[in-house]
């Protein structure tokens, strides 16, 4: 707790959030002027009307109240114009300095290494990108801007009162104490209770959507009773946090209001006493009654707009650790080529995910290109680490990995990704159409091309059986369609890419036998005259491979072509084996 406040009065990280709005330095500039000048329009109108009691009321001067009153109205109205103008600029500055480190942010998390991803809740990044970065908003709107105006303003009024009648401002101010330590505990009460909501909040996102995603097996496993009972405890702390900040403010604004009532009391009891003794004027008195309620409006408010600041800088801290990451790719290359043959070669390649937990220990083959390998093993034999360290979404530990001769290293990101085309055995579909969800919303890609796609893989006739055809919606994730006609999808995105290498990670092995033949026609189609890498359980698949590889514990055990390795009878023979008689089970 302490060394979120420590971090929350950050100078660096104020000044981190405030080079955001640099590109804004014109309306920033413009805030704070008029901060400074609405401070000093506010003791003005308490100021005119001492005038108009002590000078024109009292003295029955119609033509003078009248021209005074003109200019009091006219102090208000500009008054109120200026603040409406100060307002408005720097909740625009918060919601555009919003939209950029929103924009900045989601462009960091796109851009992560797939190993941040895997240790960082989906529902924590939500977090950050959407409900801390609204918080940084509250830094303008409602935050240092707002209370150095608040600041000036009191300060202001507190001259004036002095510069009119000293003595009456002490008598007025003789309740301060009292407010600055009513002032100092609702702020700790208040802040303890909003860091708690935003560790709840967070627990929330993740929550939920991790829930809402897995709500399938929720339910089938009907889990239902025990996910809601642990939804209730962590909306339960998220009440409670809420609950002691309102209890918090319950307890201070009334505090605020005895505490001014207390000194208005002070205000008429000595100002009446002076009065009797022709010390202080009717209008002194009055305007001080209009001084301290300026001077209150303020206070009330300060103590709750530096929670929203303190608040405000740590979603900012928060915000600033997601940018501040480096797990992505920092030694990107620069090679770029139009068109690559193909051939991949791993040299002596190690690699895990986790700190000293091997995945992949000493892999070294060769493809050529326009070949066929297919991988096989167990579950956890590494056979998916090595199509991720091809297409660089992790990097390995040590060995090189080349195409055509070239450490991939050496690629630009982007340039060697776009040679590589991936179908895999969970497909995810984005909300839209099928149409978008093939070409990723490319809008480069004439629908033409997209039709001409899946009529060579021959399921065309499979889309346009669908309602609007190529414009289905698919909804999200792709619910609307069954896991082989969403495998058909993927198979189409990769082909309409044309890659030059082509990975398939048991791309077939949720399929229903109905929809088989139609991938399998699709597979023939994918692999014909490009590199491939297929990681299957399917013998069908397997068997027209030019070559198999065979994985155990992150070590290659084998390789051949299938009939070398049945006459081997190791570990492909026994795997093999094993398949035939799930499927002889299966055919009984």
């Amino acid at each position: 707790m302490a060394d979120s406040v420590k971090k929350a009065f950050d100078t660096g990280t104020l000044l981190r959030i405030f080079s955001f709005a640099k590109p804004y330095r014109r309306t920033l500039y413009f805030a704070i002027v008029m901060s400074v000048v609405l401070a000093c329009l506010a003791p003005l109108r308490p100021h005119l009307i001492q005038l108009s009691v002590d000078r024109y009321i009292k003295n029955n001067l119609l033509e003078g109240l009248l021209r005074i009153s003109a200019i009091h109205f006219g102090v208000l109205l500009v008054e109120t114009l200026l603040r409406f103008w100060f307002m408005y600029r720097i909740s625009w500055l918060g919601q555009t300095v919003v939209n950029d480190m929103r924009k900045t942010v989601f462009r960091k998390i796109i851009f992560q290494d797939v190993s941040f991803h895997d240790k960082t809740a989906i529902g924590t990044l939500t977090t950050r990108t959407v409900n801390d970065i609204e918080a940084v908003n509250d830094v303008f709107s409602e935050g240092i801007i707002s209370i150095v105006a608040d600041i000036l303003t009191i300060i202001a009024i507190i001259s004036v009162m002095l510069w009119t009648d000293w003595k009456l401002t002490l008598i007025c101010l003789t309740t301060f104490p009292f407010l600055i330590v009513a002032t100092y505990f609702f702020k700790e009460s208040v802040n303890k209770s909003f860091q708690s909501v935003r560790n709840a909040v967070a627990a929330l996102n993740a929550f939920t959507q991790e829930h809402i995603t897995g709500m399938y097996l929720v339910q089938a496993f009907a889990a239902e009773q025990r996910e809601m009972k642990k939804f209730e405890a962590i909306n339960r702390e998220h009440r409670n946090a809420n609950i002691k900040a309102i209890f918090a403010y319950s307890v201070f604004f009334p505090a605020v209001e005895i505490i001014l009532a207390v000194s208005m009391g002070l205000l008429v009891w000595w100002g009446a006493h002076r009065m009797l003794d022709y010390e202080v004027t009717a209008g002194v008195v009055i305007a001080f009654v209009m001084y301290l309620n300026l001077l209150f409006r303020p206070l009330r408010m300060l103590a709750d707009k530096f929670n929203v600041l303190q608040m405000g800088m740590i979603a900012g801290e928060r915000v600033f650790t997601v940018l501040d990451s480096e797990e992505h790719l920092n030694d990107n290359g620069s090679f770029a080529t139009d068109r690559i043959k193909g051939t991949v070669e791993f040299r002596h390649v190690r690699f895990g995910y986790k700190e000293n937990v091997p995945v992949l220990h000493d892999i070294s083959f060769s493809l050529a290109a326009g070949k066929t390998m297919a991988v096989v093993g167990h579950t956890g034999a590494g056979k998916s680490s090595i199509i991720s360290l091809l297409n660089r979404l992790y990097e390995p530990w040590g060995g090189r990995i080349l195409i055509d001769g070239r450490n991939i290293r050496e690629y630009d990101i982007n340039n060697l990704r776009s040679h590589i085309g991936i179908v895999l055995q969970d497909v995810f579909l984005f909300s839209g159409t099928i149409c978008d969800n093939i070409t990723l919303r490319n809008s480069d890609i004439p629908k033409q091309r997209v039709e001409e796609v899946c009529r060579m893989l021959g399921i065309h006739d499979f889309i346009m059986s669908l309602p609007g055809g190529y414009d289905f919606d698919v909804m999200e994730r792709g619910n609307t369609l069954s896991q082989g006609q969403r495998q058909l999808l993927s198979f189409a995105r990769a082909l309409l890419y044309n890659p030059a290498i082509l990975i398939l990670d048991e791309a077939t092995s949720s399929v229903d036998s109905e929809t088989e033949h139609l991938i399998q026609k699709a597979i023939n189609t994918l692999v014909k005259g490009r590199t491939s890498i297929v990681i299957a359980h399917r013998l069908s698949t397997i068997r027209r491979a030019d070559e198999i590889v065979v994985m155990e514990a992150g070590n290659i055990v084998e390789r051949g072509t299938h009939d070398s390795l049945i006459a081997a009878k190791g570990h492909y023979f026994q795997l093999y084996t094993a398949v035939e008689k799930v499927k002889e089970r299966e055919q009984l």
